[in-house]
């Protein structure tokens, strides 16, 4: 699976903060986070934070903090493809380029940005990135992917988290994608996930033959007739326990 470590997971937000911009971002995690903390300043600002070198520190015996072979969820209380961010993405490029003996993963929005904002020795991409470009519904799944098809990326991967409606990303599954990964959302007032289009994205991946994820449940699972709520601590370990992830 392209979004499962075989030794060690990290995060890295080398910024902070973030701008809604679609359906998906209604019910962001990283607003409702900074607001349980009482967060000064507001998520619609970004902010680079104190671990922006993390990649490439070391520790007192000289090592990097981050060993080799790590995977590094990369840029997950923000977009690392943000508007805000651009003063400060080249240096955190030259960082995932010097740790090429780590994978790195960014999740975006924002694909449209990826072109103006890769590093000038991007070519047909890094092998160490992952680029996951996320669509809640057919609108921006029909906006984004097309985008995402044409782009030299060596390993990418489809989002579609918050799943806010079935999808029909067949158009797309053979352009280079590796995997997709389907998840509702979490927290109070969350939008209900229909099982039934878990499946059928499912579906459509066996017949292209890409690997399919179910990530998370969400708070509200539509199954069966039913609508189940879900505690936060158990959304990834009953799309788990639902086993049907799929690797051709």
């Amino acid at each position: 699976m392209a979004l499962r470590a075989d030794k060690h997971e990290y995060g890295w937000n080398p910024w902070h903060g973030c701008t809604r911009i679609s359906p998906g971002c209604l019910n962001c995690y990283v607003y409702r986070q900074d607001a349980a903390f009482g967060t000064a300043i507001p998520s619609s600002r970004a902010r680079k934070t104190a671990d922006y070198n993390l990649p490439v520190r070391r520790t007192r015996s000289g090592r990097f903090a981050i060993p080799s072979g790590s995977v590094v969820f990369t840029c997950f209380t923000s977009d690392f493809l943000l508007e805000d961010a651009d003063q400060w993405r080249a240096a955190a490029w030259e960082m995932i380029r010097l740790r090429s003996d780590v994978t790195f993963i960014f999740f975006t929005k924002r694909i449209e940005r990826f072109a103006e904002a890769a590093p000038p020795d991007w070519g047909e991409g890094y092998d160490n990135v992952i680029v996951g470009c996320t669509v809640e519904n057919q609108q921006m799944a029909e906006r984004r992917l097309p985008l995402f098809a044409a782009l030299n990326i060596r390993r990418k991967v489809i989002v579609a988290a918050p799943l806010l409606g079935p999808l029909n990303l067949m158009p797309w599954l053979d352009s280079g994608i590796a995997e997709v990964s389907v998840g509702g959302e979490s927290g109070p007032g969350a939008r209900v996930l229909d099982y039934q289009a878990v499946l059928d994205i499912r579906r459509q991946c066996i017949e292209r033959q890409v690997a399919f994820r179910f990530h998370q449940t969400g708070a509200r699972l539509l199954k069966d007739g039913r609508i189940y709520s879900i505690p936060r601590q158990f959304q990834h370990r009953q799309a788990a326990r639902a086993a049907i992830d799929y690797t051709p």
